[in-house]
């Protein structure tokens, strides 16, 4: 009895007609599909490290800005305005935290208009601050370093938002502006009129 016919369809093609080894009906490449799709989706998510270092950054800007809660009222202050009330020294430990929420959200990947519309939260909250008594109660509300790591979890889940950093940036940095002008500007009259209370001038 002849076998060839047998023999042929067990080694060359399934009941499909599709050639390939016995008992296998698909392709490599459809196999690995399901694998390739996988890795594909998981680039996009953050790893166990950036977690971590996510979590590390929110508790950080938690004790600089809101850790504690005034009493009767819903307004939380963290470490930097009360640090800020010392002479001196009071604002170099919480500038130097901030600059770390700027460093680390540039190693994650924040967008340059993200980074810069974060230093201009800082240069508002420096500038303002430069203002006895007032620039420490401002500190209170704008809670610069809130703000950043809000910024950069919003960029991480939507990179898409950078086109609102850009308008941002932009009214931030009018905003600076007029408030180095107006900071300057007082400043000028102050020394003035204690120059005319001294009778200096």
């Amino acid at each position: 009895m002849d076998r060839s016919d047998g023999s042929a369809t067990f080694e060359g093609a399934d009941a499909s007609g599709r050639t390939g080894s016995p008992g296998v009906t698909g392709t490599l490449s459809d196999a690995e599909d399901p694998a390739d799709a996988d890795a594909g989706a998981s680039t996009d998510l953050p790893s166990d490290a950036d977690r971590a270092r996510l979590a590390r950054l929110r508790r950080l800007s938690h004790v600089l800005d809101s850790a504690v809660a005034i009493p009767g009222t819903n307004v939380r202050i963290g470490l930097d305005p009360i640090v800020g009330l010392l002479p001196v020294v009071g604002d170099a430990p919480t500038t130097a935290a901030s600059a770390y929420v700027v460093a680390e959200a540039a190693a994650l990947g924040a967008p340059r208009t993200t980074l810069v519309r974060m230093c201009l939260n800082l240069l508002v909250d420096a500038v303002v601050g430069s203002i006895p008594l007032v620039g420490d109660a401002f500190d209170a509300v704008w809670r610069a370093n809130d703000r950043n790591v809000r910024l950069l979890q919003a960029r991480i889940d939507d990179p898409g938002g950078e086109r609102r950093d850009r308008r941002a940036v932009i009214a931030l940095g009018v905003a600076v502006f007029g408030l180095v002008l107006a900071v300057g500007t007082a400043a000028v009259v102050a020394i003035w009129w204690l120059f005319g209370l001294a009778g200096v001038v």
